[in-house]
């Protein structure tokens, strides 16, 4: 009878437990044998077979399931089952390594692990982008050492990068590897290029990327667009609510890949419409209207497989109007700028491997084209003989810019190198950036050609196990062609060498200690940050170049100590880096005076100027559910002779608007796969600007010390699986800028010196969104 009871028993146990079954992966798509699987809070548990399948039978209805092996940060999925139910729960588990390891091209010109390069570089990936609410690439790039992204102009809110110290001037922006990224674009571009057209972000900071030619001496920043994976789509909607200023932004992207992954294709769009923000009631705008349409495509194919082509293409339009709040035509209004963007960005790569994969030689061409209509002015008193000419001939003008790069690299693995492997790499490059601007009622006008052939060397070679010296030398012939104001032509050629050296020296497992010494320069640009047109003392203020400027060099030093220790369920780490940067000739801006339009500052050579600090990093991820990041920079920078920067105050050798601490933390927390929710922090220490008079603002120009800045954010998102639609449906809600952290002191009115500002983008900013993806 008893044995009677218990086959019962069992049998109805069989009968009323549920099954779950599946397979476990890497995330490179292969099986994981002999991994453990078991519930949360039992001891009920088992292990895959030698293809990664395993079968798990309970009677609990929800339960946590968690997968984990040595190697690889466990992961955990919430499960609910109905009765009877077999279901199938497949997992994905990352290496340890793969964090720490990620594949980068921008140091060294050539695929490399991260913790393998002599020369850091830092990623940020579209993960990030969106744990941080950003919309585009002016708001991602804030959360990352040694950078900042500042808001130059009150007006038309242009922004600029500033990299150890460095103004946007001295970095280098990269779309897909190649310089494309146009001075002219390079004023509101930082803005244009929406979050879902990137892929990830990679950042060399200071003069290790000096295989890059002019421009590179902060350091470089590397877009690398949306490349197709597998079968893909997503819609996305955000809602973003600024003090009552209403800003909407529509997402799409798709990809497809064929069954034999030798060719695909991506695609994205992009809209956003925002209004005029005025934050203290003078009817005058501190956030411009913005009017965004962006779309492109990122297609590769492998003709065989020793072969790949590479075409990337994409088309921005932006409108963006700021000044004072009316609905007319722009030079109706007191004060205003109105700027109407057409840009086109594209490239196309063709590599070709042989010699047993130990050579390859890429060719790439690359293009970018500006069209841009716009209008700065400000409006004369009416009933004047100024307001009839305003009238007549209103200051509306025209820019135009095209670009175009073209190179050839090789590269060439010498496995048997004086022991060691070595990687050599030898290429060439032409650029040529073509800048049209001019305003005629300013008899303003900018006609200016810069070509630039470059030649660059190295040897990346791995000595042994614990040494890797990188060398390399690039030599660049850079020409200015400037037609001036008098028709008459002017030629600056500069050919310069910049070598750099960077060792890698791995003392211990899981520790690198390296250095970098390299050289850079900076050509006169034909157009950029410091030709932006702005007002100032109830005029419009422009720069020149002067007659004898030649190019800036640079010496810059870096030392650096890293750490990771990834164990099976925490990686955690440091980075130390000390950095320092000698600039021979350093620009500077200085007043030469004031004609019918406003105040002329001239771009001039100083004897040099000296850029230092220090930066530390820190991480944590605990098996993927939490995730922390933090780093902070503390730095100097000053000339070494005083500057003029008003005739109204006392020489300055500290460089203006550089604060000498700065710094962002990121922490976001994933209990599971449907929710998760992300903090965002960063800092501003104090700095000085300068601020011009104005008639109704200030009586005599000053220097204005800003208070710092603690800009908090937090994202939360949950996602709904529609099973049968094979759909996911992602809640969004955040909060931007939580304790208003904002500007508190803005010049009113028309008149207003439009570059006295210094505080965070936006204030405090509502976030909400939905967004659709496919399983």
């Amino acid at each position: 009878m008893k044995n009677h009871i218990a086959l019962v028993l069992l049998l109805s146990n069989i009968v009323n437990g549920q099954l779950i079954k599946g397979k476990i992966t890497s995330s490179s798509g292969e099986t994981i044998p002999y991994a453990n699987i078991f519930i949360k809070g039992t001891k009920k548990g088992t292990t895959t077979n030698e293809f990664g399948n395993y079968t798990l039978e309970t009677s609990k209805n929800k339960l946590v399931l968690v997968a984990s092996s040595i190697g690889f940060l466990s992961e955990r999925k919430t499960i609910t089952l109905n009765k009877n139910e077999e279901k199938t729960v497949h997992f994905t588990l990352t290496e340890t390594a793969e964090i720490l390891d990620q594949v980068t091209v921008t140091g060294t010109r050539t695929d490399k692990r991260r913790t393998n390069s002599p020369v850091i570089v830092n990623v940020i990936n579209s993960q990030t982008l969106a744990d941080v609410q950003a919309c585009n690439l002016s708001e991602g790039l804030k959360f990352q050492t040694g950078l900042r992204v500042e808001t130059d102009c009150q007006t038309c809110n242009y922004t600029q990068l500033r990299m150890n110290g460095l103004a946007g001037g001295y970095s280098q922006i990269l779309i897909n590897g190649r310089p494309i990224f146009s001075p002219l674009t390079g004023l509101y571009g930082l803005e244009q290029i929406p979050t879902n057209m990137i892929e990830r972000i990679e950042v060399v900071r200071g003069g290790g990327s000096a295989l890059y030619g002019s421009s590179a001496i902060g350091g470089t920043v590397n877009v690398i667009t949306k490349i197709p994976k597998k079968n893909k789509y997503s819609i996305g909607y955000t809602y973003q609510n600024i003090k009552g200023t209403s800003d909407h932004i529509i997402t799409g992207n798709a990809t497809l890949v064929n069954e034999d992954n030798n060719a695909g294709v991506s695609f994205f769009i992009n809209n956003r419409k925002r209004e005029l923000y005025d934050a203290n009631d003078d009817n005058f705008s501190e956030l411009p209207e913005l009017k965004n349409n962006s779309f492109g495509t990122n297609l590769f194919f492998l003709p065989t497989e020793n072969q790949k082509i590479e075409v990337n293409f994409s088309k921005m339009n932006e409108y963006r109007y700021g000044g004072e709040m009316v609905d007319k035509v722009p030079h109706f209004a007191l004060q205003s700028e109105e700027r109407i963007h057409d840009v086109y960005v594209g490239n196309i790569d063709y590599q070709i491997n042989f010699n047993n994969d130990k050579s390859a030689i890429i060719s790439y061409f690359a293009t970018q084209y500006t069209n841009r209509e716009h209008y700065t002015g400000i409006r004369p008193d009416i009933n004047t003989p100024e307001y009839t000419e305003h009238l007549t001939n209103p200051p509306y003008g025209n820019s135009t810019t095209t670009t175009f790069q073209g190179g050839l690299q090789f590269n060439h693995q010498l496995e048997k190198f004086l022991g060691g492997n070595n990687v050599l790499t030898l290429g060439g490059e032409f650029v040529q950036d073509d800048v049209f601007d001019a305003i005629e009622a300013y008899d303003y006008k900018v006609d200016q050609l810069t070509q630039n052939f470059g030649f660059f060397f190295q040897s990346d070679w791995e000595i042994n196990k614990q040494l890797n010296l990188l060398t390399g030398i690039r030599y660049d012939n850079h020409k200015l062609h400037t037609l001036k104001q008098d028709q008459t032509e002017k030629t600056i050629v500069n050919n310069v060498a910049s070598p750099r050296v960077s060792l890698l020296f791995t003392p211990f497992e899981n520790t690198q200690i390296r250095g970098t010494w390299g050289t850079g320069f900076r050509a006169p640009q034909a157009f950029d940050t410091d030709l932006h047109i702005a007002f100032a003392g109830g005029g419009i203020s422009r720069v020149v170049l002067a007659d004898n400027l030649k190019r800036e060099r640079s010496n810059s030093y870096t030392l650096s100590f890293n750490y990771d220790k990834p164990t099976e369920h925490y990686i955690y780490g440091f980075t130390f880096e000390s950095f320092y940067t000698n600039l021979e000739d350093a620009f500077y801006l200085e007043s030469v005076g004031e004609d019918e339009f406003g105040e002329v500052f001239e771009k001039r050579n100083g004897d040099g100027a000296i850029v230092k600090g220090i930066t530390l990093e820190t991480r944590l991820n605990y098996d993927g559910i939490l995730q922390l990041d933090a780093g902070f920079t503390y730095q100097s920078s000053q000339y070494n002779s005083a500057v003029n920067n008003s005739d109204e105050l006392p020489l300055k050798k500290e460089f203006l608007r550089t604060p000498s601490t700065y710094g962002y933390a990121t922490a976001t927390y994933t209990p599971n796969q449907k929710f998760k929710t992300a903090l965002n922090l960063v800092y501003t220490g104090s700095m000085e600007v300068l601020h011009l008079a104005s008639p109704q603002n200030l009586s005599v120009d000053e220097y204005f010390t800003s208070p710092s800045f603690l800009n908090l954010g937090i994202n939360t998102s949950y996602t709904f699986s529609l099973e049968k639609l094979n759909t996911n449906l992602e809640f969004i809600a955040g909060i931007k800028n939580i304790f208003d952290a904002y500007q508190s002191k803005f010049d009113v009115s028309k008149g207003r010196d439009s570059n006295f500002i210094y505080g965070p983008a936006t204030p405090r900013t509502f976030v909400f969104g939905l967004k659709f993806t496919n399983n």
